[in-house]
């Protein structure tokens, strides 16, 4: 699965300009999902697609602000694999919770390599990782790795089914690649250059370097035999975010400026069908699908895992409802497809708390619902230009209706917050991060969104370098009563910077980017902690790194936050905080 990679975003789907053979190859022996639909930003597809569930069921609703952390009584697709024999890994983005319980060896990853976060350069990602020679997690602890990323996942991917190859196996590759920022080597972009009607040489680059490494693994397959009996499943988890230029909204503006877009109207984070249809092609020969023919039923994310598990013969503990269907009797043409009825739903939350209608399509085969006001007609309306909803509103109430039963039913627990586990795994350390604040405050009590009514915590180390007036806090489980560390730092361990400290701005250019910006300085003279009935505030000296408190704490949930200030203005939350428990 790549990463906002959209449906036009590949030769075979009809773009004039991209390079991309091998996926082209597989396109042609493969069944495709023409009418194939995740949600319209990236950590919402992943919950799904790993349980089989709306997302907004499993308290991923958000990129950011802790709305990407995995409940805990989900069950997963690498723990049904696992449960089953099967040896199961991944490689690249995880994006649903790095710290315990959610981490991916925590779920049913027996191998995990990924960066931190929901990109690489993302506030709980390794310090200053770029792409090239960076830090990533291998089994939740840093190390080294050496190339560029890309590489790095498939090698690492290779190398995990090279061990595994004589018994079953599950490898969940999911690139950060195209996402930003654009990073690629220049003999990847550089056939993309100088022709005005292509909106990022660079984003294309990205996604020839991702084709080149999916032929070297096909061909791996096939030197050892595997390729017959293996699933091979290709998809991307949201909308173009870079394929397309639009007049008007980034995601939802009319019409496409350049770029190819299919036909289509939108773009990542749009609930028109440019922002969350997009290619899933599946191969198995020994399945007979290895030839390459049109699959048109609606279909999404969450049926992934009910059909890997009957194409699979796999069993599933007793565990949360899926929501999804297996697709293989239809594909095999066992059954015939319930044309007309089915209804899928998608949305855009990003918020705290939900509301109604927002960023939202429901689709039922040829109509779509969006936003709840606007209903459209592909099948004279492809590129949903002309809103029905006057003329058809019988079909316009129906939707809306089901829309409402859906949004109670997905929503009906959303207060259930996500506690990242405090005191467990083997008195491992737990850095929490500004990515996952639960809220975001600015220095004069406001919320911190954007345009979009969005919450934008500082969750990349670009907005860390800036030093933002911004707060938040953590929801945490202790699960051990105890003698507790907790360090406030401004910049992570790596950085080795003091906390009143700037960092100075990179020399070495990024293929494909800038040198990173420099880092300002913040004149921080006080740090205070507070969680459950401990509140604290200690000076901050010149060549302090880390504010440390020992704290008693007892088992339950609390909630922990942080300030630093100086003078009548100064005031921001900790960007990372550091947990250990003492005894």
């Amino acid at each position: 699965m790549t990463d906002d990679q959209g449906y036009g975003d590949l030769a075979c789907h009809g773009n004039p300009w991209i390079k991309t053979p091998n996926m082209d190859q597989l396109w042609a022996e493969s069944i495709r999902l023409t009418d194939f639909h995740v949600s319209p930003t990236c950590a919402p597809t992943r919950a799904a697609l790993m349980t089989g569930r709306y997302n907004n069921r499993t308290g991923v609703w958000h990129t950011v602000t802790g709305r990407t952390l995995l409940r805990e009584n989900e069950l997963t697709m690498a723990r049904i694999f696992k449960d089953n024999g099967y040896a199961t890994g991944m490689f690249g983005k995880w994006h649903l919770g790095d710290n315990y319980p959610r981490r991916p060896i925590d779920v049913g990853f027996q191998k995990a390599v990924y960066h931190g976060g929901g990109a690489i350069g993302n506030t709980n990602d390794y310090w200053d990782n770029d792409y090239f020679d960076d830090h990533y997690y291998d089994n939740g602890v840093y190390r080294q790795f050496e190339g560029y990323c890309t590489d790095v996942w498939f090698n690492e991917a290779q190398s995990f089914i090279d061990k595994n190859k004589d018994g079953p196996f599950f490898c969940y590759i999911a690139t950060n690649a195209p996402h930003g920022p654009l990073y690629v080597d220049d003999r990847y972009s550089d056939q993309y250059k100088g022709d005005t009607l292509i909106p990022s040489a660079n984003f294309y680059g990205m996604i020839s370097a991702i084709d080149e490494d999916l032929g070297k693994l096909r061909n791996y397959l096939k030197e050892q035999d595997l390729d017959r009996n293996t699933i091979f499943i290709f998809m991307t988890d949201n909308g173009t975010a870079n394929g397309i230029k639009l007049d008007g909204h980034w995601s939802n503006g009319l019409p496409t400026v350049y770029g190819y877009g299919a036909g289509m109207r939108g773009k990542k984070a749009s609930p028109y069908d440019g922002g969350h249809r997009v290619p899933c092609f599946i191969h198995w020969p020994e399945g007979g699908l290895n030839k390459g023919r049109d699959f048109e039923g609606l279909s999404a994310h969450i049926d992934v895992l009910p059909s890997l598990m009957e194409m699979c013969g796999l069993e599933r503990e007793e565990g949360p409802t899926l929501d999804g269907l297996s697709l293989w009797p239809y594909i095999k043409g066992e059954k015939k497809w319930p044309t007309g009825k089915r209804t899928l739903f998608v949305d855009s939350q990003r918020v705290e708390e939900p509301e109604h209608f927002r960023g939202s399509a429901v689709m039922q085969k040829n109509w779509r619902l969006v936003f709840g006001t606007e209903l459209y007609d592909l099948k004279t309306d492809p590129g949903q230009r002309l809103n029905v909803a006057a003329i058809y509103p019988e079909k316009f109430n129906e939707l809306r209706a089901l829309y409402q039963q859906w949004f109670d039913d997905v929503f009906s627990d959303y207060k259930t917050r996500s506690y990242i586990h405090i005191g467990a795994d083997g008195g491992t350390t737990m850095v929490l991060s500004s990515h996952d604040w639960m809220e975001v405050v600015k220095a004069d009590g406001t919320r911190g969104i954007n345009s979009d009514g969005e919450d934008t915590p500082p969750f990349a180390h670009s907005i860390i370098r800036r030093g933002p007036f911004l707060n938040g806090y953590w929801d945490v489980e202790i699960l051990t009563s105890g003698k507790y560390k907790i360090e406030l730092m401004r910049w992570p361990k790596e950085a080795g910077r003091a906390i009143r400290a700037g960092i100075p701005a990179s020399t070495a250019a990024i293929p494909g980017g800038e040198p990173f910006r420099e880092g300002k300085a913040l004149n921080i003279e006080q740090a205070r902690l507070q969680i459950q009935d401990f509140d604290s505030t200690v000076p901050v000296t010149e060549r302090m790194k880390a504010s440390s408190f020992t704290v008693d704490l007892e088992k339950g949930k609390t909630r922990l936050k942080t300030w630093f200030t100086g003078g009548p203005e100064l005031s921001l939350g900790a960007y990372y905080v550091y947990v250990s428990k003492l005894s």
